[in-house]
């Protein structure tokens, strides 16, 4: 018996990048829910990817600010040529750092501690003296934090953000986790960006959820668990970061509740 044995967890990462926590919450005895809060759709620009395929060279580094990014930036770039030796490629957390292994790189730059812009900023790679008059490639999604690429201008870059993917906003069915709270079927949300906070608690107010505020949220990153308690969540449990510190927040919070 795990920590999380008889307890649902709702996991509100996109699809496909909630695999590894969805296990991560199995192996600790608990049911993952699938409730998806952001979805992810690539970008189909085909001559912009053309475009930047042929500077590759050009870029002192290439940061992916996301799985996704890996995914769909990396698909469309290689699509036009093959990753030539350099430059070296960087990237905010585990997550996307393993989806960068997992597509040939086996140098990745990435954060020990704190996963975000901050964390990313710094690394020795993005000191001021290291980027300055340098071009810097940044993978990203539509939306999002501009943080980095205005530090790294400040330091004396030339960064480029190239959009790769747009996040969607799926319907909730606030009706069908009234009844699964109800039945004992959703104990905790796990919430990772504060765009899914946003999006959720917007459908909540808007369909009569008010008392699944009352559910208890867990969030890996300041911003996000600052996010959720702004929005009316009473219950915020702000744990370590990645998949693992969830798991560990969470395995924490019930067995104390046990």
């Amino acid at each position: 018996m795990g920590a999380l044995a008889g307890r649902t967890i709702a996991v509100t990462r996109p699809v496909a990048q909630a695999a590894a926590l969805n296990e991560a919450i199995r192996v600790a005895g608990g049911t993952p829910f699938a409730l998806p809060l952001i979805g992810i759709e690539p970008i189909r620009d085909e001559a912009g990817f053309a475009a930047i395929a042929a500077q590759l060279d050009d870029f002192a580094l290439v940061f992916f600010v996301s799985a996704n990014a890996v995914e769909h930036g990396l698909a469309g770039l290689r699509r036009h040529r093959a990753w030539p030796p350099g430059p070296p490629v960087a990237t905010v957390g585990p997550g996307s750092a393993s989806a960068l292994r997992a597509a040939g790189f086996d140098q990745v730059i990435v954060p020990q501690e704190r996963y975000d812009s901050e964390g990313v900023l710094a690394l020795p790679a993005f000191a001021a003296d290291v980027v300055a008059g340098r071009r810097v490639l940044i993978l990203r999604g539509d939306g999002g934090r501009e943080l980095l690429a205005d530090a790294l201008a400040a330091r004396g870059a030339r960064p480029l953000c190239f959009t790769c993917y747009r996040r969607v906003l799926p319907p909730v069915d606030v009706a069908a986790l009234l009844a699964a709270r109800r039945a004992g079927r959703l104990h905790a949300l796990t919430l990772s960006s504060s765009e899914a906070v946003r999006h959720l608690a917007g459908c909540l107010r808007a369909q009569g959820g008010g008392t699944l505020f009352d559910t208890p949220v867990f969030a890996p990153h300041p911003r996000v668990a600052e996010c959720a308690r702004d929005e009316g969540f009473r219950a915020v449990t702000l744990t370590p970061a990645a998949d693992a510190g969830l798991v560990a927040g969470l395995c924490a919070y019930f067995e104390g509740a046990a």
